[in-house]
């Protein structure tokens, strides 16, 4: 039922995302990671704005992306159902429930692509983006050894400038796992890591900019 949700969505969205977004894709190895994603895989990417989704649907076109979303979204009266007919993942951001990530997990084990906001929020006034990753991704990489595919969105939609993304070469998490640490220093390492790979490729993308 997701999976024809979002085929019908993105089917029939397709006209007037060419016209809101415009989404002009970049690669850092399109040999390593194109626009395909094989198997399982956690997307994250920086937030600029409730658009972000949207542009990664159209984006990563032919996987369904199963993202972790926030209370105040999956709550609300005709957005909530829709998202949660998309495969919306709830993130109550008020609670210690932590079922999100053992749904993530398997959704994980099944194949399936996890997307991830990492930062938790949109910047507020006067914060520099990206702000402070939080560790759930990482946690979500390391527990399941899942790749990570970094990915970076200028943010710019519904503008006369293009949408531009940029997607990265996956992580492994095994990368950033060292011995000698406890497991709370690799998640924070490997979530640091995360937010140094999103900068990187604004790096490169302002640089490859045409």
């Amino acid at each position: 039922m997701i999976r024809f949700f979002n085929n019908f969505v993105k089917a029939t969205g397709w006209p007037a995302q060419l016209i809101c977004f415009r989404t002009k894709v970049y690669y850092e190895n399109k040999a390593v990671q194109s626009r395909r994603i094989r198997g399982s895989a956690i997307l994250v990417s920086n937030h600029t704005a409730v658009y972000d989704y949207a542009v990664m649907l159209f984006v990563f076109f032919t996987r369904t992306l199963r993202y972790q979303m926030a209370e105040v979204l999956l709550r609300k009266k005709v957005l909530g159902p829709f998202l949660k007919n998309m495969g919306g993942i709830l993130v109550d951001r008020d609670s210690t429930n932590y079922s999100f990530m053992s749904e993530s997990a398997r959704i994980l084990e099944q194949g399936g692509v996890v997307g991830i906001f990492p930062e938790g929020r949109l910047p507020r006034e006067g914060e520099t983006p990206p702000i402070a990753f939080l560790p759930g991704a990482a946690y979500l990489a390391i527990s399941t050894g899942v790749k990570v595919i970094p990915v970076y969105t200028n943010g710019s939609y519904f503008k006369r400038s293009r949408a531009r993304v940029m997607i990265g070469t996956p992580m492994d998490p095994a990368d950033y796992f060292t011995n000698g640490r406890s497991e709370k220093e690799n998640i924070e390492a490997f979530t640091e890591a995360m937010r140094n790979r999103i900068i990187e490729l604004r790096t490169k993308l302002d640089e490859r900019r045409d």
